[in-house]
């Protein structure tokens, strides 16, 4: 049990006098000790215990009293027990000078007299020495119990582990063994197993390499480690592993040694075993050498194989984890460009006049946007950028650009475009091939520092195989073919991994190609490298041809259709309430009427609660109802509600098919009121 505190403390008082008695009670209280008055011996000694921590007596209550019943619960005592006794005397009355207070002295053991009259400090100050003494036998009865628990936990582990116990005098060569260890080496429980017993007991060739390992130990204090044969007095052989440390005195002489010792005969029995399988084994591959080497080359080119086709699964596995990580991080950053974007354009028109805010603010509207844009290519390369899916004629794309793939590239660098005369239209979003092929061009631009040309080559191709992860079918592929320094195969096998860059610090993001490799995946086309160092690089995307004919080019322009928008009632819901805020004031500035709603469950109360609305503006990913449930719900009671639903990605989950307007996060006010002139 645990040292008993000072609140726990019990004093047992017995006195023939009520008045002594009381006395030392209040004593004891005022002091903050317990205490219980016996007003007999024996009530005192039916209320010892191993709570008690001393007792309290007048020598005039035991100088007739029979002291056998007290004496018998003292002798009684567990061995850790002491039990305190104080015993006030009269003046004069100590053992020295009182026969009757040493022959207490002699019956109750632990006794401390105190000599009446005596001032309460004494009498608290031997109390308190009492108790402590108490306190000290607990916490000795603790340790001990400790090494009991400890103890028998040993021996119930070496019971489990069937281990034998022994011990051997180093000086003497005695041998102190368990019963376990005993039946080890085949004798009995209650038989003797000397030290030369054991030794007679190892079989004759494992003998010299035990004794080598005893002399091993005890010359460098090694731990003891050896297995051996023994031989029973029965005459079988059985097998013994023997484990053990050396023991060394104060001055560091080896005294003894101290282990376990195992029963490994069925052990030994399966090795054995295992060795003459072994034996038959190796026989039989001797027969069937010569069909095994017939067999060899043939198990090489599968493994060959195989090890081509598991690295293609680790890329495409780094890949995708790669691309969920990034989609996910560009995802929440687009969410925080909205608010800075939305909130920077609002403020400049409130600053109009002030020609240092505005450049303030036009700086970071900067680089707001090109936070934007990186996020987009991140996106592109996790394949969940918000795409506009159409027929695209790619010809007539690469030949308007061509003028500014010149001006992006400098003087230094020659571009030429060959473009087939017909070619079918392709499954595209427009402005992301743009963008992939602007990249493509830089990318050839900077592996050419003392300039050169690029080549951007259009051509159809059928495909018919499925090789490369491409379904079979028609394809344009977009080549752009530069006479750079090229990449070995290692720069080249990193090279769509995002971050990665050749260039010197600061001069990349290490997310053009990246991007293209996105842009093609989602597309469900591919991104094509070939490159060798010296020899320029080739970078080919492959797009679906579209089934579909390149529709007609709206004429009306953004600011008109936003200009027609009248001022409507808008329900905007999205959880972030910064985005929120920032698409308020967007809203309420292009002089909408805005009602917020922070959840799915908030903007459907506010529908059945009986308001009505011009417009639904909500957010996709939102917890416990996504932006595409809302929509759906919302539809059921209001069928012909516009929705615009605004989102950093490109699709929404599989099995959720609804009609609504997609605006992509980022967005501008501009783009904002675009599609609200679209969408009403």
């Amino acid at each position: 049990m645990a040292p008993i505190l000072e609140r726990d403390v019990l004093g047992l008082i017995h006195a023939p006098l009520g008045r002594d008695a009381q006395i030392a009670a209040t004593l004891l209280k005022e002091a903050g000790l317990c205490a219980k008055v016996a007003p007999t011996l024996d009530d005192l000694v039916a209320s010892l215990d191993d709570r008690t921590a001393f007792a309290v007596m007048t020598e005039e209550s035991l100088r007739w009293a029979d002291l056998r019943p007290l004496s018998s619960w003292i002798e009684a005592q567990p061995s850790w027990s002491d039990l305190p006794f104080i015993i006030m005397t009269a003046r004069g009355g100590g053992p020295e000078h009182n026969p009757a207070a040493a022959r207490l002295l002699e019956v109750l053991g632990n006794v401390s007299f105190i000599e009446r009259p005596f001032h309460a400090t004494t009498f608290i100050s031997v109390t308190r020495s009492a108790m402590r003494a108490r306190r000290r036998q607990y916490e000795a009865r603790m340790r001990m119990e400790a090494l009991d628990e400890g103890e028998r936990r040993l021996q119930t582990a070496l019971q489990a582990g069937r281990l034998g116990a022994w011990e051997l005098d180093l000086a003497t060569s005695a041998l102190t063994t368990s019963s376990t260890c005993r039946g080890i080496f085949g004798r009995g429980p209650d038989d003797d197993l000397t030290y030369q017993d054991l030794l007679q007991s190892i079989h004759a060739e494992d003998i010299e390499r035990m004794k080598e390992a005893v002399r091993n130990t005890i010359e460098t204090g090694a731990d003891y480690a050896v297995a051996y044969r023994t031989v029973w007095p029965d005459g079988s052989v059985h097998g013994a592993e023997i484990r053990a440390q050396l023991h060394r005195d104060r001055t560091g002489r080896p005294v003894k040694l101290v282990g376990v010792s195992a029963d490994i005969t069925e052990r030994l029995k399966a090795e054995e075993q295992q060795r003459h399988l072994n034996e038959v084994l190796e026989e039989r591959v001797a027969e069937r050498t010569r069909e095994l080497e017939e067999a060899h080359q043939l198990v090489l080119a599968e493994v060959s194989q195989r090890e081509r086709a598991e690295e293609q699964l680790r890329q495409a596995q780094k890949m995708e984890a790669i691309g969920q990580l990034t989609g996910g991080v560009a995802h929440d950053f687009n969410n925080l460009l909205m608010a800075v974007l939305g909130n920077l354009e609002l403020l400049r028109k409130h600053v109009a006049g002030d020609v240092k805010a505005t450049r303030l603010i036009d700086g970071a509207l900067q680089g707001a946007k090109r936070g934007a844009s990186l996020t987009q290519r991140l996106l592109a390369f996790a394949r969940r950028q918000d795409l506009q899916v159409g027929p695209v004629d790619l010809a007539r794309l690469v030949t308007e650009m061509e003028d500014l793939l010149q001006r992006s590239v400098g003087s230094r660098i020659a571009v030429g475009v060959a473009v087939p005369e017909r070619l079918p239209p392709v499954s595209a979003d427009a402005n992301q091939v743009e963008l992939a092929l602007l990249n493509l061009a830089v990318n050839a631009r900077d592996a050419m520092p003392d300039g050169g040309a690029i080549r951007i080559e259009l051509k159809e191709i059928e495909h018919t195989t499925e090789a490369d992860g491409l379904v079979p079918g028609r394809y344009v592929v977009l080549a752009v073919i530069d006479q750079g320094q090229g990449m070995d195969a290692a720069t080249l096998q990193k090279a769509i991994e995002p971050f990665f860059s050749t260039k010197e610090l600061g001069k990349g993001t290490g997310l053009g190609l990246s991007m293209v490799h996105g842009l093609a995946l989602q597309l469900n086309g591919r991104l094509k490298l070939t490159s060798a160092p010296g020899k320029g690089t080739t970078a080919e995307l492959w797009i679906p041809v579209s089934t579909t004919d390149v529709p007609e080019q709206e004429q009306r322009t953004a600011t008109e259709t936003s200009a027609e928008a009248s001022p409507k009632r808008i329900l905007l819901v999205d959880d972030d309430v910064l985005i929120a805020m920032s698409s308020a004031d967007m809203l309420s500035d292009l002089g909408h009427e805005v009602v917020e709603a922070h959840s799915g469950k908030e903007a459907l109360a506010l529908i059945d609660g009986g308001a009505t609305f011009d417009l639904m503006i909500t957010d996709y990913s939102m917890p416990g109802m996504t932006g595409a449930e809302l929509a759906k719900a919302a539809r059921d009671r209001l069928p012909r509600l516009p929705i615009l639903l605004a989102s950093g990605y490109a699709d929404l989950p599989v099995g959720i098919e609804i009609d609504v307007a997609r605006l992509a996060k980022p967005y501008t006010q501009e783009q904002l009121a675009t599609m609200l002139g679209k969408v009403l």
